[in-house]
């Protein structure tokens, strides 16, 4: 798949701290039947461009802007949907991150699709990311790190997600 997209924003360029200590067991493999993979590109992509090309959203800026822009343009929440966007907060020097939801396998565990998590510019595909927030609301999530087969040993804050439904306008 080659894309030729201009990089527009940056995405999780440092990783943010740990906010808390909680062990996530890996998924079974039975869980979902996904292999999460990384696929190398032409030209380095940003998430930003990346989702843009790979969802409904259609915004534009910084990762972390997102979700304030989509206010009253389209739908938002803390439940995911095939299709949505997730948001990551800007934290440190990052400028947020976006993944584009491609399958909901449980209350908190989803798979998705994002580009240059590890900062290569790269598309990561079925990508699962758990919800790991206290109250279940997915402000803070885990990543899978594809690389190692293991989720990653940060946790991410997160605004919610933005899914393709636009708001009729009054």
């Amino acid at each position: 798949m080659a894309l030729a997209i201009t990089l527009l924003a940056g995405c999780a360029s440092d990783a943010p701290e740990e906010t808390a200590a909680r062990i996530v067991p890996a998924p079974s493999a039975t869980a979902f039947a996904v292999e999460a993979r990384i696929v190398a590109t032409e030209d380095p992509l940003q998430c930003v461009a990346y989702a843009r090309q790979a969802g409904a959203v259609f915004l534009r800026g910084d990762a972390w802007t997102w979700w304030d822009q989509a206010a009253g343009l389209y739908e938002r929440s803390g439940i995911p949907r095939i299709g949505a966007t997730m948001v990551f907060r800007k934290r440190g020097r990052s400028l947020g991150h976006l993944a584009v939801v491609t399958r909901v396998i449980g209350e908190r565990l989803i798979v998705a699709d994002h580009a240059n998590w590890l900062n290569q510019g790269q598309i990561h595909q079925d990508t699962p990311i758990i919800d790991v927030s206290p109250a279940n609301d997915w402000s803070a999530v885990r990543v899978w790190y594809t690389p190692g087969g293991h989720w990653g040993g940060r946790i991410y804050p997160v605004y919610g997600f933005i899914h393709p439904t636009r708001l009729a306008e009054s």
